[in-house]
């Protein structure tokens, strides 16, 4: 089978990168061929004022990213096209490149950008739904992206262009959720129920379940409002007995957290910067559990990856995270934001390290059962198929699929 994947990678590294390359990587090793078109928001540092005010445009429809797809969809004849990201140096005109070609495109979910300017469906601490229930415009007005209005705009004219052009529903014929959760947030924000697959994340390569107990709590992730890394700080300052806690990960907070780590005079808090993915993995099998204490409607993939180490994961009851964590089982929920609700439930699981060992081989078994690649290999062959079958159906112009797709599905 021949796959176009389509991704617009970020300033700063992040999860959705990394799945990516990691399904990228998953459809290369089962023969597949795999051909990448790839952006990067890096190119903005390359461009001169005038020609950043010239990229709004281009956010809502780029007439040379759609010519670049087109002479790849000539020269490749791929069987399906599956993008990840758009934002911003693409765009959805790459959906109409391939529906000119008579090529069906997927597009996979990674965040709530099609419903919210600033992505997140979250605001000052808390989760928002103002723009599925009363319009973009107050994403505009909150100035939800990058706390611009101009920027808040520009993305919303982008949304709204869309919407009334039909492309969501006309141009790209299927979407990847990673959860029920999601699913339903996207069906009510209007993208059809038919065209939704659910597939989580997986974890690339297995790294094996740890050996031994933990030696300290552990969060991963950029350290930014919407992570709810204040919250978690704030709760280690009341935590008993000094238990350590490791922070892995870079952010515009950091350096405001070290000073108020400092001012408390925690020794028990320890920053350690971005460290490559397997010196991360490394920190999660050594550590006892996993903090996850977002404020929106993430599911990150460290979760996935936690689960594969054989860590519990401790997470805010929301969303996403509440959906794939089971209380009790794979780990803890606790009140997003609620600084004493996140101390009270790591003192308890502290004072219970038969419970924590447990958990942790009850995580391990989630992994074994949703979260490996071989999994996730079949789970999106089916995906890709159902996206080919149902564009075939729906009279469009598909060529048959490679004999490649019928020998590895």
């Amino acid at each position: 089978m021949k796959v176009l994947i389509v991704h617009n990678s970020y300033q700063q590294a992040g999860g959705e990168d990394v799945v990516a390359a990691h399904e990228a990587r998953l459809l290369g090793s089962q023969g597949h061929t795999v051909i990448s078109y790839d952006r990067s928001n890096h190119e903005l540092k390359k461009l001169s004022a005038s020609k950043r005010l010239l990229l709004l445009k281009d956010i809502i429809y780029s007439e040379d990213s759609k010519r670049e797809i087109q002479i790849i969809l000539r020269r490749d004849k791929p069987d399906v096209v599956h993008v990840h990201n758009t934002f911003m140096m693409i765009s959805p005109s790459v959906y109409e490149a391939c529906q000119e070609a008579g090529i069906p495109v997927l597009q996979t979910l990674h965040n709530y950008r099609l419903l919210c300017p600033g992505w997140t469906l979250s605001r000052d601490g808390r989760v928002c739904e103002d723009c599925i229930d009363g319009g973009l415009w107050h994403g505009v007005w909150h100035g939800c992206y990058r706390n611009s209005r101009v920027m808040s705009a520009a993305v919303a004219a982008m949304l709204q262009f869309h919407r009334m052009s039909g492309t969501w529903e006309n141009s790209v014929d299927g979407y990847v959720a990673l959860s029920e959760f999601a699913k339903r947030k996207f069906i009510a924000g209007g993208l059809p129920l038919n065209k939704i697959h659910v597939k989580p994340n997986f974890v690339e390569a297995d790294p094996g379940e740890k050996t031994e107990a933990g030696r300290f709590a552990l969060f991963v992730g950029r350290l930014s409002p919407e992570k709810g890394i204040q919250t978690l700080i704030s709760a280690w300052a009341n935590m008993k007995k000094g238990y350590p806690l490791v922070v892995v990960g870079d952010g515009p907070l950091r350096e405001s957290l070290e000073t108020e780590v400092r001012s408390q005079k925690n020794s028990s808090v320890t920053f350690m910067g971005w460290l490559p993915r397997t010196e991360t993995l490394a920190m999660m099998k050594q550590a006892a559990f996993l903090l996850t204490p977002s404020l929106w409607y993430e599911g990150p993939l460290t979760i996935a990856e936690a689960f594969a180490c054989g860590t519990p994961v401790l997470c805010s009851r929301l969303g996403v995270m509440q959906e794939i964590v089971e209380d009790q089982r794979t780990g803890l929920h606790f009140n997003p934001g609620d600084i004493e609700d996140l101390t009270n439930k790591v003192n308890w699981i502290l004072d219970r390290p038969e419970k924590l060992a447990e958990i942790g081989k009850a995580a391990r078994r989630e992994y074994e059962s949703r979260y490996t690649a071989e999994k996730n290999y079949h789970l999106l062959m089916r995906i890709y198929e159902q996206t080919i079958s149902d564009y075939t159906r729906n009279g469009r112009t598909c060529s048959a699929p490679s004999a490649s797709l019928l020998q590895h599905t």
